[in-house]
């Protein structure tokens, strides 16, 4: 008889992204790690702030964290 494998959480989902109280996921934005002298200060103070997930995104990406 075969054991039942369990629910694992992805690591890489887990590190990239936090669960809000609300149940929606929080993420980084994408361009700031790079090229930053080229990007203003309004730009690069804006990319410092969480984003969110779309919702389509978030159904997939909770199957990912079982746990949170």
């Amino acid at each position: 008889m075969q054991k039942k494998s369990s629910a694992k959480t992805k690591k890489a989902v887990a590190k990239r992204f936090k669960l809000t109280a609300s149940g929606k996921l929080k993420r980084a934005k994408a361009g700031k790690r790079h090229l930053a002298a080229s990007k203003n200060r309004k730009r690069k103070r804006r990319l410092s702030s969480p984003g969110l997930v779309s919702e389509s995104d978030t159904k997939r990406m909770k199957v990912c964290l079982p746990f949170n």
